[in-house]
């Protein structure tokens, strides 16, 4: 459990001006934890927030507070800091102790039987869950399940703005008659239920235990709870006890589902002044024999029924401060994921699951305020206040009493071993088919891993089927480019997959364009024949002699809002041919996309599109710099391409002639370089002593790359436009750190599709 990072504040000096407002409210802030010190403001409550709660697809965020208030905030456009109040929900005299969005149905895992398999579908199963509240046609419904310390539920429905639906709210009691509750937590079962255990913190009462339904019938909202069994923690062996019952003050402090999602098993931590006991008990089904004079008496006879089972139990010498578990569960097992729990002497413990026994430990150091004097640092004041894991529980998150954010490694999931390149290729995998962000395994991953792992992934990906490599190919491009981000040597395979990203992009939304000239279905579409007549060819007019001009037709102020795309895909086909004269043939199979045919023949179509749609809209067509103001620029870097493609490893020598030429003949526009933005997941990241000591606000110059000098313009990489030296409002990708503007242009149906393709993620 290495620590990585600790992100402190700035001692800030306090009046009696605002010391009322300081310590009466509570900030939310939000931050990504690729830069974990630039920190957003999302609200400011004046009551204390007791739930945070993201739903599954990170867009809502649930903050509940001990007034009974809820509110939901949602990010319009997809920018980190810019929030809106989507929801809010008053209960008033409440107190918000626990939420859980509606589950949407969809639950992948890995097959342990099948993980060394080479198709996706076989290694990565659909395991059958229901999703919590269904609409008509079964479609799953967004809303939220709120928990009180009283003992009330309350089920609400989003507004669905499309179909302009209000919000739909309903209450009821979570047992038949409404009591004190101090402990809580809410789990998804597989047939569309919630599963809730609740505890009043005293430990000589029963931990109860409830399944909810809530069902949508015509425009209400309906819930539904049951009691299941309960336990009292005083069941389980004398041993699991004795430390914590000498003390009169011993009180359940926490209470956790084992697992996120259909689980049978609770985890139950009892704190007294100096001792602590975590018990795992799990819901099973015993036999009862059935007597005879009941049952067949030529045969014995037995009456299944389910019971709480007391499994094990963990003990230590200080109180108990946070307990959480593994948001996501890569294999359907208890036996895999593990416990992390923190104890008052900042240790953090890390247990299996099943079992409780420790995995890895370590002591959290508290470092001193980077101006503060040793004299002023009391360290035992500073307590771990509370923890969370990643989705993919590959990296622990800390926050203590003093506002402090510290981040820890933690082992892997699935293996009990070191971090290897098998585990980081399976959980790439699996955020690949489920759509999760990976970001915490940049953070684990050597750079020495690097190359090995992009290999298998690639080699793995290449075994698949053609629809599912069709599926999920801009996907795995990205997966790669911020792979080869992390390493100072793989900066140019990165910016040379970043380039064949766009052209991949811009190939598909150009020939999305296409329409066949009849209704009929023609035995290939215009995307097809222009692949067939391009491959091959040398002359690009006579690839448009042999194409059906009213298949290419598009109408003119849609080929002008294009300009900027097509004028990016001139300048690519240059800076790839004046680089042929440089390139020699590569050792191993290193990416270089002067040397991919399939991105040589992709860039030959463009060329083509663009000839074609030139002279439906002249001004649509690229600018060039030109010495001799005859030169056809487009036929001679099309000739060229189709020269290169017939052997990329080895140019013929009059290619690499005319290529030398070819800057003299036109000026060459440098293509973008790649942003290097300061983040975690850099070259610069591997080279630093950690943990890293980092402060809010301030970034970091240790992650700074050398020799990084601001370009005096900004350029919008999505719409390939300069933006100017200082533009006023810009938004920048978290994870690249390319920038965008956010000024709407003349916006056709086509420009319009590029920007949305664009919008959430890079």
């Amino acid at each position: 459990m290495e620590h990585i990072f600790t992100v402190t504040r700035r001692p800030v000096r306090i009046n009696n001006h605002s010391k009322y407002s300081l310590f009466n409210s509570s900030n939310v802030y939000v931050a990504d934890l690729n830069t974990p010190w630039q920190v957003h403001k999302i609200l400011c409550n004046s009551a204390p927030v007791t739930v945070l709660q993201w739903d599954f697809t990170g867009k809502l965020l649930l903050i509940g507070d001990e007034n009974g208030c809820t509110r939901i905030y949602t990010t319009p456009d997809h920018i980190l800091n810019d929030w809106q109040l989507y929801l809010e929900v008053p209960l008033e005299g409440e107190h918000i102790l626990a939420a859980a969005f509606f589950h949407p149905g969809k639950k992948i895992c890995l097959n342990t039987e099948k993980k060394d398999s080479s198709c996706y579908f076989d290694k990565f199963s659909h395991v059958k869950f229901a999703c919590s509240v269904k609409q008509f046609g079964g479609r799953p419904s967004s809303g939220v399940l709120l928990l009180t310390t009283t003992g009330m539920l309350a089920a609400v429905l989003l507004p669905q703005t499309t179909t302009q639906t209000p919000m739909v709210m309903a209450t009821e009691c979570l047992g038949p008659s409404r009591g004190f509750i101090k402990n809580a937590d809410i789990c998804y079962g597989k047939n569309g239920h919630f599963l809730i255990a609740v505890s009043s913190g005293d430990p000589s009462m029963p931990v109860q235990c409830y399944t909810v339904s809530v069902k949508k019938i015509d425009d209400k909202c309906v819930i539904t709870s049951q009691t299941l069994l309960a336990f009292f923690l005083f069941e389980a062996p004398k041993e699991a006890l004795k430390q914590v019952i000498k003390d009169k003050n011993c009180t359940i402090s926490h209470i956790k589902w084992i697992m996120r999602e259909d689980a049978d098993s609770i985890v139950v931590a009892a704190n007294s002044n100096n001792q602590s006991c975590l018990q795992v008990w799990e819901l099973r089904e015993k036999p009862l024999p059935v007597h005879k004079s009941f049952g067949n008496t030529e045969s014995s006879q037995f009456f299944n029924r389910v019971v709480w089972q007391y499994q094990c139990h963990f003990q230590y010498s200080s109180k108990v401060t946070a307990l959480e578990i593994n948001k996501l569960s890569l294999i359907n097992s208890v036996s895999s994921g593990y416990i992390v729990v923190t104890f008052s002497d900042n240790t953090v413990h890390c247990l299996y699951r099943d079992t409780l026994k420790p995995i890895a430990s370590t002591s959290l150091a508290i470092a001193r305020q980077l101006e503060e004097p040793l004299s002023k640092v009391p360290r035992l004041n500073t307590k771990i206040a509370s923890i969370d894991l990643s989705w993919l529980g590959n990296v622990l998150l800390i926050m203590d009493s003093d506002d402090n954010l510290h981040l820890l490694k933690l082992p892997p999931q699935i293996e009990s071993t070191a971090l290897s390149v098998p585990y980081f290729t399976t959980v790439l995998e699996y955020c690949l088919i489920g759509g999760f962000d990976w970001l915490d395994l940049m953070l684990v991953l050597r750079p020495s891993m690097i190359e090995a792992v992009c290999d298998r992934l690639t080699e793995s990906f290449n075994r698949q089927p053609g629809f599912v490599q069709q599926f999920f190919y801009i996907q795995l491009l990205c997966i790669k480019v911020s792979l080869y981000r992390l390493s100072a040597n793989g900066q140019s395979k990165a910016n040379d997959l970043s380039s064949f990203l766009m052209l991949h992009s811009i190939s598909i939304a150009f020939k999305s364009l296409l329409r066949p000239s009849e209704m009929n279905t023609p035995e290939k579409s215009p995307a097809e024949s222009l692949a067939a007549e391009a491959e091959g060819q040398t002359d690009v007019d006579k690839v448009l002699m042999n194409l059906e001009a009213k298949e290419f037709t598009i109408e003119p102020s849609t080929l002008q809002s294009l300009q900027q795309l097509i004028q990016w895909i001139a300048d690519l086909a240059l800076n790839l041919l004046v680089k042929v004269p440089d390139s020699r043939p590569s050792i191993g199979k290193p990416y270089e996309l002067i040397k991919d045919v399939k991105a040589l023949n992709m860039l030959k179509e463009m060329l083509v599109l663009i000839r074609i749609w030139g002279l439906l809209r002249p001004a649509c067509l690229p600018v060039f710099i030109r010495s001799d103001a005859n030169m056809d620029v487009l036929a001679l870097l099309f000739r060229l391409l189709s020269r290169l493609v017939q052997n990329v490893n080895e140019p013929d020598d009059a290619l690499v002639d005319d290529c030398c030429l070819l800057p003299s003949q036109v000026q060459v526009q440098q293509m973008q370089a790649f942003s290097n933005r300061t983040v975690l997941a850099s070259p610069q990241f591997s080279q630093l002593i950690l943990p890293l000591q980092l402060e809010f606000n301030v970034e970091p110059e240790c992650l700074t790359a050398p020799g990084d000098v601001s370009s005096n313009q900004t350029i919008d990489s999505i719409r390939h436009l300069y933006l100017g030296k200082n533009p006023r409002v810009v938004k920048q990708c978290v994870r690249c750190g390319n920038s965008a503007g956010t000024t709407p242009l003349a916006r056709t149906a086509a420009i319009r599709a590029w920007d949305q393709r664009w919008s959430r993620s890079c």
